[in-house]
């Protein structure tokens, strides 16, 4: 089992290119009386005079695992559960917690939470059908289907509907001590409104769910409801002033010593912070957001460093969230404040350009010329074309084909998957043969 605290100081150090994400379902001790499963999400646990102190528990499908490892490292009951916010990854494993509690005649663990968190869960019971859906395209189109295979939106990924309430909630900070363990939970929006960090000052130690995530933040994703990328920094300057030792991220390795951990929180902080700017200043110029999106740029050596890599969510996702946030969903184009259908909009580009054959000849040819603004245009032809004739199958094919290449050049996650879950529709449609996804 490596040294998770080696490994993150020579990934940041600039000695080993290894990735910083991992899941192992491992669990290892990081510093005296604290240990980090690495799952997905990651679980912290601290040693008390009163019994383990969680920060998350996992997805319900890794808990039993989850609960085997921090076994090997300490037998001690669970005393509080910390939700660092009320993602299903984070809070899933939660009954499984409380049932081993329960089978080993132990007290029922307090679970504790930002006020947020519960009317989260509501919004999840009231969406259930539809978060399935996003979870099939953000992370199930990683490949296409082929010919006889089920309709890629016929079965959308099973999405939870019950979920352990936390017994006490708190609105701004929360002091505890569990054990005689101090720790100060602060509230801090960022991916979500309900999010904790939580400060154990004894050992200089931040567990912080998803503010760190050693990647490109989290604060744009299309599908999901607004992230709030100004208050992410701030609350990522706040940290900093308490000049931590020890970080403890709920996905990815832990990082020890108060320079590193400055580096990289600073750098998620400065790359959030030019991008709200930059947006805010065209939007206060009047620009339209097509606009905005083509002239915030973000330099690109922050881009190139192993914890600000845009693998998962991307500035382009981040600067159109932060737009909705500030500027609402008209995105400056009367045109577009109340617009024709989509089917009908297609029909009449289509007649204009001579018929659905002539659209699927150009948008063939602009993917064949490669290049970003070309695969963008071939993606707007092929959906024109498929929208005004659904029936066509030379239009699904060539949908599929596009959205294929159009999926190979995208870094982030959730492109990857909303472009290959579009590959994988047409491809269904079309009834052709599909390799996998490169």
């Amino acid at each position: 089992m490596p040294d998770l605290i080696d490994l993150s100081s020579r990934i940041i150090d600039g000695t080993s290119n290894e990735s910083g994400s991992r899941v192992t379902l491992e669990c290892s001790e990081v510093a005296d009386g604290i240990s980090v499963v690495e799952s997905f999400s990651n679980v912290v646990s601290v040693r008390t005079d009163e019994g383990l102190v969680m920060f998350d528990t996992s997805l319900a499908t890794f808990a039993d695992q989850v609960l085997g490892a921090l076994r090997g490292w300490s037998p001690d009951p669970v005393h509080t559960i910390v939700y660092t916010h009320g993602h299903v990854d984070h809070v899933g494993g939660a009954a499984a917690v409380l049932a081993e509690a329960e089978r080993r005649g132990q007290r029922r663990p307090q679970v504790i939470a930002h006020e947020a968190v519960p009317e989260r869960f509501a919004r999840y019971r009231l969406t259930k059908g539809y978060n399935g859906w996003i979870n099939a395209r953000q992370f199930g189109g990683t490949g296409l289907t082929g010919p006889g295979s089920e309709d890629p939106d016929s079965t959308p990924t099973h999405f939870p509907s019950r979920f352990v309430e936390p017994d006490e909630t708190y609105e701004h900070t929360l002091e505890l001590a569990v054990g005689g363990e101090p720790m100060v939970l602060h509230h801090g929006r960022g991916e979500t409104d309900d999010h904790t960090w939580t400060w154990l000052p004894d050992r200089r130690a931040l567990a912080i769910g998803d503010l760190f995530i050693w990647c490109f933040p989290n604060a744009g994703n299309p599908q999901k409801v607004q992230r709030f990328p100004a208050e992410w920094a701030v609350a990522l300057r706040r940290m900093l002033t308490l000049r931590p030792e020890l970080l403890l991220p709920a996905h990815g390795l832990p990082i020890a010593g108060e320079d590193r951990i400055a580096l990289v929180l600073g750098d998620v902080a400065t790359a959030l912070e030019s991008l709200v700017t930059q947006t805010l200043d065209a939007m206060n110029t009047g620009a339209s957001l097509d606009t905005v999106v083509a002239s915030v740029s973000l330099d690109p050596d922050l881009l190139d460093r192993p914890w600000l890599a845009p693998v998962y969510d991307e500035p382009e996702f981040v600067i159109r969230n932060i737009w909705r946030q500030y500027g609402g969903w008209y995105d400056g184009r009367p045109s577009r404040l109340k617009p024709a259908p989509d089917a009908a909009l297609s029909a009449e580009w289509a007649e204009l350009a001579g018929g659905v054959d002539a659209v699927v000849a150009r948008a063939d040819a602009l993917c064949d010329a490669g290049g970003d603004v070309n695969l963008r245009l071939a993606c707007h032809l092929i959906d024109a074309a498929c929208l005004a004739d659904p029936d066509h199958l030379g239009a699904a094919a060539s949908a599929a084909a596009i959205y294929k290449v159009r999926r190979s050049h995208e870094r982030s996650l959730m492109a990857r998957g909303i472009f290959g879950h579009a590959a994988a529709k047409a491809a269904w449609h079309a009834g052709t043969e599909s390799k996998d996804a490169p």
